[in-house]
C-alpha cells in the first residue's frame, strides 16, 4: 500500500515538474516575441545573447536589471505566394526624401522617331600638298547729274580683277605659281571710253631646302608682265604709246628665297637675274621706246634682284599687302635701281562685298617720259620720271 502511494506521489511530482518546465518555456518565448522584460538569469542571458543577437538588439539595464529585445527584421508574408520574407528594419527613424510630382501627358509622344545624320567613318588619307586660292571681282562706280547746279559729267567705270594661285609645298620643296589680271574702263559724257587699268602678270617660284628647320630655300624665279590692249596719252587716241607685248618684261634668275608663313612675309634675293624687255611693235621699237635701241625688238640686262612680299591684317577686316621689287643692272649704270612698289588695303564688308585702296609706283631709268612741250603735235622724249597710279574701288569679290 505504501509502495503504491509512493509511486503515485512520484508520478504526480514528475508531472507537476514537467508541466512547470513547459509553462516556463512558453512564458520565455512569449516574452521574447513581444519584447517584454524577463528576469535576470546569467545562464539564460548567455544563451539568449548567443542565439538571438543576429535577430534582435539586446539592451540590458544594470540599474533595473531589465533586458529589452528589439527585433532587427520585419516579417512580411506575400498574400499570393504565401512566401515569408524578412526585411531589415532601418536604424534611422526619420527619412528625408525629395517630393516629386509625376505628370503623364497622354497627348505627347514620349519617343518620337527622329532623322539622324550618321557620319561615315573617316580613314587616313594622304596629305594634300597643293593649295589653291582663286578670286574674281568687279568694281563699279557711277555718277549721274540732272540739272545739277554745280555741274559735272555723267560717268561710269568698271574694273575686272582675276587672281589665280597654285602652291605646292612638301617638306623640302615649294613651288608657287600666280596669275594676276586687271582691266578697267571708264565712260564719261562727251569724252568717250577710256582705259583706266591694264595688267597681266605671271609669277612662278621654285625652292628647295635642306631641312625642315630652316625657312631659307635655294630657289629660281620666273616673272612676266605685259598688258592686254593699246594705251594712249589722252585725249590723243590716234597714236598708241603702249600695246600688247610692247612692252613686256621677263625676269629669270636664281638665288635664295625666305618664307616666313606665320607673319606672311617672304623675300627673294637673286644675285643672278636676267631681265628682258620686249617691244613687239614696229613703230614703238623704231622710236626706241622702253629702253630698246631704235629698230630693235628686245633688250637684255644682267643684274641683281630683290623682291619682298608682306601681308598683314592691320585691323579686323582690314588687310594690307605690300610688294616691292628692286633691280639693278651690272653692265649699265650699276647702282641705278629700277623700282616697282604695290601697296594695297583691302576692306571686307561681308563675304562678297569688298573695298580696296591701292597705289602703284614705278621708276625705271630706261622708260623715258614723252610730252608735247612745243604744242606742235610731236612728242618730245624727256628723262625718266616716277610713275604713280592710285586706285579706289568697291565691288563684288568671289573667292573660290
Amino acid at each position: 500500500m505504501k509502495k503504491k502511494v509512493f509511486t503515485v506521489f512520484l508520478i504526480l511530482f514528475y508531472s507537476t515538474l514537467s508541466f512547470s518546465q513547459v509553462n516556463d518555456s512558453l512564458q520565455v518565448s512569449k516574452v521574447i516575441d513581444t519584447t517584454l522584460t524577463i528576469k535576470k538569469m546569467d545562464s539564460v542571458l548567455v544563451m539568449q545573447d548567443s542565439l538571438l543577437r543576429p535577430f534582435y538588439v539586446i539592451r540590458y539595464d544594470s540599474l533595473t536589471g531589465k533586458t529589452d529585445y528589439l527585433p532587427r527584421f520585419r516579417m512580411s508574408v506575400n498574400s499570393i505566394t504565401k512566401d515569408t520574407a524578412y526585411i531589415p528594419i532601418p536604424k534611422a527613424k526619420n527619412l528625408v526624401y525629395a517630393k516629386r510630382r509625376l505628370i503623364i501627358d497622354t497627348l505627347k509622344v514620349l519617343n518620337p522617331i527622329k532623322q539622324l545624320n550618321i557620319k561615315p567613318a573617316k580613314f587616313a588619307e594622304d596629305p594634300v600638298w597643293w593649295k589653291n586660292k582663286n578670286s574674281i571681282g568687279l568694281d563699279i562706280s557711277e555718277a549721274a547729274f540732272v540739272n545739277w547746279n554745280a555741274g559735272g559729267n555723267n560717268s561710269i567705270s568698271g574694273l575686272l580683277k582675276v587672281s589665280l594661285v597654285r602652291e605646292y609645298k612638301k617638306i623640302y620643296t615649294v613651288w608657287k605659281n600666280e596669275i594676276f589680271a586687271r582691266y578697267g574702263l571708264n565712260q564719261q559724257q562727251d569724252i568717250g571710253l577710256r582705259k583706266t587699268d591694264d595688267k597681266l602678270q605671271i609669277n612662278s617660284t621654285f625652292g628647295y631646302r635642306k631641312d625642315t628647320l630652316s625657312n631659307w630655300y635655294y630657289s629660281a624665279r620666273f616673272n612676266f608682265n605685259t598688258q592686254f590692249t593699246d594705251g594712249f596719252k589722252y585725249p590723243d587716241t590716234s597714236t598708241p604709246i603702249s600695246r600688247f607685248f610692247a612692252p613686256a618684261y621677263l625676269f629669270l634668275g636664281a638665288g635664295a628665297y625666305y618664307d616666313l608663313k606665320p607673319n606672311n612675309f617672304s623675300i627673294y634675293l637673286s644675285p643672278i637675274t636676267l631681265k628682258s624687255t620686249f617691244v613687239h611693235d614696229k613703230i614703238l621699237s623704231n622710236s626706241g621706246a622702253f629702253g630698246v635701241k631704235n629698230g630693235e625688238r628686245s633688250r637684255m640686262e644682267f643684274g641683281s634682284l630683290i623682291q619682298t612680299s608682306w601681308d598683314k591684317e592691320l585691323f579686323k577686316n582690314v588687310v594690307m599687302t605690300n610688294d616691292l621689287s628692286l633691280y639693278s643692272d651690272y653692265l649699265n649704270k650699276y647702282g641705278n635701281i629700277d623700282i616697282k612698289w604695290d601697296l594695297n588695303f583691302f576692306l571686307t564688308i561681308n563675304d562678297f562685298i569688298k573695298a580696296n585702296i591701292g597705289a602703284h609706283l614705278i621708276y625705271d631709268d630706261d622708260i623715258k617720259f614723252k610730252d608735247d612741250i612745243n604744242n606742235d603735235g610731236q612728242l618730245e622724249t624727256l628723262g625718266a620720271r616716277v610713275q604713280l597710279k592710285q586706285l579706289l574701288g568697291i565691288g563684288i569679290l568671289y573667292v573660290f
